[in-house]
This record gives structure tokens, C-alpha cells and sequence, in this order.
């Protein structure tokens, strides 16, 4: 009996895990299932290097532990480099957040654990070829609880700059826009008609309300970069 799809055409799936039975099982579940082909499968990392760029499949269902030599978080980085066309599914044990983000951030395009029923794994393949990002539901969880961790702590950072930014004088962002433009301690003292010294101890205090310890610094800090 195959299992049902939602594909409107077929899609070719390659397989790359190093766990024999489990690879035995998503060749089944993929070649049980009308709408999909199982083009390949790999048991390492050097064989799919070599055999994925030949077959050009649409989806690739990568494992992240492949054994020695390089990893599946790897496989994608390098892959997905010459064959961005190629879509890559982690099909993985692994739900720590920095397995996560290192796979998202190599070019994986969805994430799923090995436990995802394989009506749901088709689903996801389907999805994926139409453009989805599929994740499992707890893999979603963490990168969304991360995005707003980061994003707390981005809003954070600015509140803390700006809070730096509003304890400077008048004259004293007057003299950092004088130092952003490049001017001397000499050629401000001219224009603001006061003493190097004076500018001088303007920077100073300008660097230990900034807590920064140099010019590039007190600039990047004022303009935001």
C-alpha cells in the first residue's frame, strides 16, 4: 500500500544516511509513495560528494552524523555552494540550537527529526519542493524562541547605545561629527574658535561616555555601523 501525497508531479529524492536500517526505511517510504523517485542513496559523506552532483536530484534528505570525514552539515555547506538549485531536507536526530542554525546557516533549506511519520516526511518533501521551508514542530519552536531571544537582545544593544549616545553635549556630538569628517584636533579647535586642550578633553569624555577607546570606534557607535 503507498502512502498518499500532495506532489503534482514527481519529485527525485536522494538519500544520505549512514544508518543502513534507517536508510533502508526512507528508500521504502519514498519508493512505496506515488509522485516521488529515489534516485540515489548514500552511506557517507565522500559518496554523496561524488554521486549527488551526477544525479541532480530536486530534494536531498541529508543526516547530520555520516561517520568519519565531514559531517552532513558539511555536505550541504559544500554542495549547496555549486548546486544551489538543489534543495536539502536535515533528516536528523539532532534538536540541539546549534546543530540547528549551523545547518540552516550552511544552505540546509528544512529541518525534520528521524521520528516525523512518513506522512508527514512526504508532506514536508512536497512542501519544499513548492517553495516551503519545512520544519518539524519542535525544530520551528527553537528557531522562533531564538529570533525573539536575539531580537530582545538586539533591542537591548540599541536601547544601551542610544542611552550612551544621549549622555553627550551639545558640543560634543558637534566635535565627534568633526572627527567623523576627518578633521584634526587643530582645524576643530580653528572652527569652534576653542584650544586643542579643549578639544582634547571634549574627546576624552566623549570616549568614556561612548566606552570606546578610539576614534573608528566613537564614529561607528554614533553613526549606528
Amino acid at each position: 500500500m503507498k502512502f498518499s501525497t500532495f506532489a503534482f508531479m514527481d519529485i527525485n529524492v536522494c538519500i544520505v544516511d549512514d544508518n543502513k536500517d534507517i536508510r533502508s526505511a526512507l528508500e521504502q517510504i519514498i519508493s512505496m509513495s506515488d509522485g516521488y523517485n529515489l534516485v540515489g542513496s548514500c552511506p557517507n559523506a565522500e559518496e554523496a560528494m561524488l554521486h549527488i552532483p551526477l544525479i541532480q536530484p530536486d530534494i536531498v534528505l541529508m543526516d547530520i552524523d555520516l561517520g568519519e570525514g565531514d559531517n552532513g552539515i558539511e555536505v550541504v555547506r559544500k554542495l549547496k555552494a555549486s548546486y544551489p538549485e538543489i534543495l536539502f531536507m536535515m533528516c536528523t536526530v539532532y534538536e540541539d540550537d546549534e546543530k540547528i542554525f549551523e545547518a540552516l546557516t550552511a544552505g540546509a533549506n528544512g529541518y525534520i527529526v528521524k521520528k516525523t511519520a512518513p506522512h508527514r516526511l512526504l508532506e514536508a518533501i512536497s512542501e519544499l519542493q513548492q517553495g516551503g521551508a519545512p520544519m518539524s514542530s519542535q525544530i520551528a519552536r527553537k528557531v522562533v524562541n531564538a529570533f525573539q531571544l536575539r531580537s530582545r537582545e538586539a533591542s537591548t544593544v540599541s536601547a544601551s547605545k542610544n542611552a550612551d549616545l544621549n549622555t553627550l553635549s551639545p558640543r560634543e556630538k558637534e566635535i565627534l561629527e568633526l572627527l567623523a569628517k576627518g578633521l584634526l584636533y587643530k582645524e576643530i579647535a580653528g572652527q569652534l574658535f576653542i584650544s586643542q586642550e579643549t578639544v582634547r578633553k571634549h574627546v576624552y569624555h566623549i570616549y568614556e561616555k561612548l566606552h570606546v577607546n578610539n576614534r573608528v570606534e566613537a564614529i561607528n557607535k554614533f553613526f549606528g555601523r
